[in-house]
C-alpha cells in the first residue's frame, strides 16, 4: 500500500480516537483516559512483534524516544484536557495548525522559506480559525478571535499542535534506528509508563474505569492504529505530507461531534474546519517548491 493510503487510515482511526475519548470522559478521570489511550494501545500492538522482530536499536533510538514519549506525555494530558473543556469541532481542529508551527521552525532550524503557496496556506488556517467562532459575529467583528483566545480548550490545543511539529520529526529519527511497528510500540510503552503514578497521584482517578472499559478499549484500539499508520506512512514519505493528509480527521471529528454529541454550530464549523484542511494541504504543496 502507498503512504496516502496509510496518512487517511491514520485520519481515520485518529479521530476515532476523539470520539471514544469524548465518550470516556463523561465518566473517567482526565488523567486515566489520558493513561488508556496509551496504555490499553500496547495489547494491539505486541502481538505485531514477533511477526516484525526486535530491530537493532541504537543511541539515537534511545535519545528520539526520550525526546517524543517525555513531550507525549505533555500532549497526552493536555489533548484530553482540552476535549474535556470544550466542544470536539472547536478543539480538535486547532491541531491543523501543526503544519503552521513546521513553517516557523523550519527557516530556524534548518533555513528554509515557503514559498508563495505556502504563505497562502497561512493565510487560509487563519481564516479557518476564525469562521470556528463566526457565530459570536454579532458581539463584533473581532469577538471570534477573542473568544478563540478566550477558550480553555482551544488554548491548550494549540499548545498541543505546537509539541506534535517538534515530536512529528523526532518520531522520524525514532523509526528510522528501529521500524515503524517497533518504535509506535516503545513511544506507546513509555508514555504509559511514565503516566502510571501520576494517575496513582489522582485520589479516585482509576473510579469509572470498569464501567467505561468498552469505550476505553476502543480509544486504546484507535490510539494503536492511529500509531501504526502514521509511522508506517512517515517512513515512507516527508513528514509534512504525512502529518497535512493526518490533519483531515478534524473535518470528521467536526462531523461527529454534531451528530453523536449534538454541538451546535455546525456549518460554520465544518467550513471553517475544511478551510484550516485545505491551508495545510497548500502549505505543504508550497515546501516541496
Amino acid at each position: 500500500m502507498s503512504w496516502p493510503l496509510f496518512a487517511f487510515l491514520t485520519a481515520f482511526f485518529e479521530s476515532g480516537k476523539d470520539v471514544f475519548a469524548k465518550l470516556c470522559l463523561q465518566r473517567c478521570d482526565e488523567y486515566l483516559v489520558a493513561w488508556a489511550w496509551r496504555l490499553l494501545a500496547l495489547p494491539f500492538l505486541l502481538p505485531l512483534i514477533p511477526v516484525v522482530g526486535v530491530p537493532p536499536l541504537g543511541a539515537p533510538f534511545w535519545g528520539a524516544l526520550l525526546v517524543s514519549g517525555g513531550l507525549n506525555v505533555v500532549t497526552a494530558v493536555l489533548y484530553v484536557r482540552a476535549i474535556r473543556l470544550s466542544d470536539l469541532s472547536l478543539t480538535v481542529p486547532m491541531v491543523a495548525l501543526t503544519p503552521l508551527f513546521l513553517l516557523l521552525s523550519s527557516p530556524l532550524i534548518l533555513g528554509e522559506f515557503p514559498g508563495p503557496v505556502g504563505l497562502a496556506g497561512v493565510l487560509l488556517i487563519v481564516a479557518g480559525s476564525y469562521l470556528l467562532y463566526l457565530g459570536q459575529r454579532s458581539r463584533g467583528v473581532l469577538a471570534p478571535l477573542r473568544a478563540l483566545l478566550g477558550d480553555s480548550g482551544p488554548r491548550l490545543m494549540l499548545l498541543v499542535a505546537l509539541l506534535w511539529s517538534i515530536t512529528a520529526n523526532v518520531d522520524k529519527i525514532g523509526l528510522r534506528h528501529s521500524s515503524p511497528t517497533f518504535w509506535a510500540l516503545a513511544v506507546n510503552l513509555f508514555i504509559a509508563c511514565a503516566m502510571l503514578p501520576l494517575v496513582l497521584r489522582r485520589r479516585g482517578a482509576l473510579a469509572g474505569m470498569g464501567g467505561s472499559f468498552a469505550p476505553l478499549l476502543g480509544l486504546g484500539f484507535c490510539g494503536a492504529m492511529t500509531s501504526l499508520c502514521q509511522m508506517t506512512a512517515i517512513s515512507m514519505a516527508l513528514v509534512p505530507y504525512v502529518i497535512s493528509i493526518k490533519r483531515t480527521s478534524t473535518v470528521l471529528s467536526v462531523l461527529w461531534g454534531h451528530f453523536l454529541f449534538g454541538e451546535q454550530g455546525f456549518r460554520e464549523r465544518l467550513a471553517g474546519t475544511c478551510i484550516m484542511v485545505a491551508g495545510a494541504v497548500m502549505i505543504t504543496l508550497g515546501q516541496g517548491r
